[in-house]
Formats: C-alpha cells, sequence, structure tokens
C-alpha cells in the first residue's frame, strides 16, 4: 500500500504518528524553493510539528527546478512523506516515525510558472524557504519576464515584483525570506542579489524601496544531519514494519538547530512555528551558534579526522565506540575547545550542553559518516576552524593545547603521503586513501625533509595566515606527539591522552 492521503488512516501502526485532519485543509502561508532532504528534515519538520499544535497553521507550496521524469513520487503520495528519526538524544537511542503532511502542492519552474507566479497573489503567502545549494545565491542576468527566470533570485525577484504590483505596494504584503544555503550572511547577500538584479531589469525605484522594507531577508543557520533515503534493505524492513510503501521517506538525526537572526516583531509574527519547538531561534544575532557550531562540531570533527584514520577507523560512529577515541573526543571539547570559545556570549552551559550533543551525533549508530569524506580539504579546513582556536587559547593560556596538538600532529602524518601522477595517496592498514587537499603537494615536499617538517609547516603563513611557531611551546609539542604517533601508532597515542595527567607515567 503507497501512503496516500485516501488510504492514510488505514495505517494502523503505533510506531508512526498521523496529521491531524484539520492539518490538511490549512492554507499556503510559505513558497519553498527546492525539494531537497535538508529542507524536508528541517524547515519543514518545524512547520508540520507546530501545525500538529495548532500554532502556525499554514501549508508549503514547494517550487522545483526541474521537472522529475515519468510520474512524480510528490504527486503519487499527495505530497506525504515520512520522516524516520533515528540516533542518540540524551544518551539514549531513539527511533520514531512520522507522517509529515507541510507539503500542500509540489510544481516544477519549467512546467507551471504561471501557476507559481500566481501564487504571489496569495494574501495568505508571508515566507519564503529556499535550499538551492551553494551556488544557487549567486547573481545573474536574469530578466523578471522570462518563464521562468533561470535562476533562483530571478524566480524570487518574479514573485516579489508580481506581489508589488498586484498588492499595490501594500508595506503589509511583503514577505519574510528565510535562506537555508550553507554561506555565511545566507540573507544578507540574497537581499543584495535580489536589489542588483531589480536595477538590472530597470524596475521602478518604488519597487526596490518596497522591497528594502516591506522585506525581510534573514540570516539563518542550520545543524541537522539528513542523510535521505533509507538503505533498501533497512527502507524494506521499515515499510514492512510501519504497513505501507512510501518512495519520499528519508532519515534525520535527533538534533535539530535552526537558527534565524532577526529582532523583528514582524517576522517573530510570521514565523510563529517556532513557538512549537525550541531548537527554532529567533535571536537578534546568530554570531553566537555558528561559533559554537563551527568550533566544537566542525573543529572536533578535524582534530579527530587523521588520528581516526590512522588508528584504522572508516567511519565516526566505529571510532566513538572506542573508549580512547570517545575520551579524547570528551576532553577535547571539555579542556580545550571549551575555554578557548568561552565568552561574554557563550557561557560554560552553552558549550557543556553542545559538547554533549556532539557526542549522541558521533555515536549515532544510523550514520555512516565516513572520515575519508571529513578529511576533504584537510588544510584549508584546519585553517579556518582551528588555528583561530589556537590564537583565542594562547589569550589565556600560555602552555600548547596538548589535545589539539596530537590533533594537529596526525594531521602532518596523514598528509606524509606518495605521489601517484598528479594524485597524493596515504596507505592505512592496506586501504589507500586518496587525498585531496590543495595542500597536499606542499605537504608532500615538506615530508622530503622530515627534519625541519614542522618548523617548515608551522611557520608557513600562506597555509595558516600566521606563523604557528610563534605560540609558546607549540612547535615541541607538535613534534613529540608526531614521534609518539610514528613509534607508538595513532592508537596508543589516543590511549595515552585519554589517561588522566597524574596517573601518566
Amino acid at each position: 500500500m503507497l501512503l496516500t492521503q485516501d488510504n492514510i488512516h488505514t495505517i494502523n501502526s503505533d510506531l508512526v504518528s498521523k496529521p491531524t485532519d484539520s492539518s490538511f485543509h490549512y492554507p499556503e502561508k510559505i513558497l519553498q524553493f527546492g525539494t531537497g532532504v535538508l529542507l524536508r528534515g528541517l524547515p519543514d519538520y518545524f512547520v508540520h510539528k507546530a501545525n500538529q499544535k495548532q500554532v502556525f497553521c499554514g501549508r508549503i507550496l514547494v517550487v522545483k527546478s526541474t521537472s522529475s521524469a515519468g510520474a512524480d513520487a510528490f504527486e503519487q503520495q499527495d505530497n506525504l512523506y515520512t520522516l524516520a528519526i533515528k540516533g542518540i538524544e540524551d544518551g539514549q537511542e531513539i527511533s520514531h516515525y512520522e507522517i509529515n503532511n507541510s507539503i500542500s502542492r509540489v510544481l516544477a519552474a519549467n512546467q507551471h510558472w504561471s501557476e507559481i507566479l500566481k501564487s504571489a497573489e496569495n494574501p495568505d503567502l508571508e515566507i519564503v524557504f529556499s535550499n538551492t545549494t551553494e551556488v544557487g545565491i549567486v547573481i545573474s542576468e536574469d530578466h523578471i519576464n522570462d518563464a521562468p527566470p533561470a535562476s533562483f533570485p530571478g524566480k524570487l525577484l518574479a514573485i516579489l515584483y508580481r506581489r508589488f504590483v498586484y498588492f499595490n505596494a501594500d508595506e503589509n504584503k511583503g514577505l519574510t525570506v528565510v535562506p537555508t544555503e550553507l554561506i555565511s550572511d545566507n540573507g544578507a547577500k540574497l537581499k543584495s542579489i535580489i536589489i542588483d538584479l531589480a536595477k538590472l531589469n530597470k524596475l521602478p525605484n518604488e519597487f526596490i524601496d518596497w522591497l528594502d522594507t516591506a522585506n525581510d531577508f534573514c540570516n539563518t543557520l542550520v545543524d541537522r544531519i539528513v542523510p535521505g533515503a533509507l538503505p533498501l534493505a533497512e527502507y524494506t524492513k521499515t515499510c514492512a514494519l510501519l504497513g505501507y510503501d512510501d518512495q519520499l521517506m528519508i532519515m534525520a538525526e535527533p538534533f535539530r538547530l535552526w537558527a534565524i537572526e532577526t529582532s523583528s516583531d514582524r517576522v517573530k509574527q510570521r514565523l510563529s512555528f517556532a513557538l512549537a519547538d525550541p531548537n527554532v531561534l529567533l535571536v537578534p544575532s546568530i554570531e553566537k551558534y555558528k561559533e559554537i557550531k563551527l568550533r566544537l562540531l566542525n573543529g572536533t570533527h578535524t582534530l579527530s579526522c587523521a588520528l581516526a584514520l590512522l588508528a584504522g577507523f572508516e567511519t565516526v560512529k566505529e571510532a566513538m565506540q572506542n573508549a580512547a577515541f570517545n575520551q579524547f573526543i570528551r576532553l577535547l571539547m571539555r579542556d580545550e575547545i571549551g575555554p578557548a570559545i568561552l565568552s561574554d556570549s557563550i557561557s560554560v552551559a552553552d558549550i557543556n550542553d553542545f559538547s554533549s550533543k556532539v557526542i549522541d551525533r558521533f555515536a549515532n549508530p544510523h550514520l555512516e559518516h565516513k572520515w575519508e569524506s571529513i578529511a576533504l580539504n584537510y588544510s584549508s579546513k584546519m585553517a579556518m576552524r582551528n588555528v583561530p582556536l589556537l590564537r583565542k587559547w594562547y589569550t589565556t593560556q600560555h602552555e600548547a593545547p596538548q589535545l589539539f596538538a596530537l590533533g594537529f600532529a596526525a594531521y602532518l602524518y596523514l598528509l606524509k603521503s606518495k605521489q601517484n601522477g598528479n594524485q597524493y595517496e596515504q596507505l592505512i592498514n592496506g586501504r589507500t586513501i586518496l587525498l585531496q587537499d590543495e595542500s597536499a603537494p606542499k605537504l608532500y615536499a615538506a615530508w622530503i625533509n622530515s627534519d625541519k617538517l614542522i618548523h617548515t609547516v608551522l611557520s608557513d603563513t600562506d597555509l595558516w595566515g600566521i606563523n604557528l611557531t610563534e605560540f609558546p611551546h607549540f612547535e615541541e609539542t607538535v613534534n613529540q606527539k608526531l614521534q609518539q604517533i610514528i613509534e607508538e601508532g595513532a592508537l596508543k597515542a589516543l590511549e595515552i591522552s585519554s589517561v588522566p595527567d597524574n596517573k601518566k607515567v
């Protein structure tokens, strides 16, 4: 049996939550660009949750950039899909299924552009969501009379202009635009592009003023791992368990965060779905949350990645099952990264809360997060995520951070590669890893003269933006840790690092 609105009432499984009958009749309040799993696993999840609590009471019209070949699963399933939430929350493994009916319609831009434009005349419309990937928010030379304009900003501008004309420049009929693209200042950049494109299209100054004053473009931070479709064997088992088939079923981890930057009462009123979940944050600035995520989640990934690979772990969950590695992660966040980012805006409670969630997320048995993928562009990640941490550490400390130094030494050893044509490879436990790092040639060259390796790399301001040898005792500590990895192996180095200082021999 395929999941549809007609047969949803025949689903009797206690394992899945079903939407209320009334929530199918809510008006379209949101125009969403994209059908991707992040949108369905995070923003659409929050909207659905709010609708079930009768907080928001609005549905989503989705715009697809392309039409699908053959039968469309959204049409077949009346836009219903199951979200399988699987993972660890507060140290406990959870598995929960819910049928999401937040989407009312899905229209393809190149087939239904006139109907999409018509939605601009909907008086209930208040919000725009988007996830068009990082290349979606880019300047173009679109004309708004194209059917449709090629770019996402071009499409959005056409809709905004239609709304401006239809509602006769009514200041109360602007939209709140909430992008989720993973670029910094996504809302501000999108607004700038929209205004530039309006000028390029020679639209009236009155419209540009309306764009600026009647519409709100919010910077956002999204954080939830949404792998997408379940593996075939697990999908088949889940369908049998729940009693229906669902071509749109996706999985997400329990953790969720959507920080939206706004001080506007108008925006807060429109985004009332935030009231249904404390993990939607409407805040004057999202910088605090960006910093916490970048350092404690991404920075921890980067400082532990090479150690994990050298120790023979292929996935994050596999590494977290090792007691020494698990302890290394905990101590790294608690004793080094946490103190480095502590500030007037970031409290100890903030650090401890997010750190505990990182442990849960890393240990999720349902995620196949490969360390080899995390190692992509390793050097630039180290420079962006961790070198600023080192600078912050030394503003209050006079000794080298031991665990940071171990992670950095492991990074250096991982980049001790073999050249194979234009590629650089590392052989670990009989497995060849391709190092997709733009600085791999530079590290390869540095290893040729291994006696000067550490000084050469640490003092390279082109790599790090600063000379890392200037930090007291950092060079000698990295050297000690590197020798430890070379002589005893990464796993032994992890085991030593997890022993309290007063018990080390």
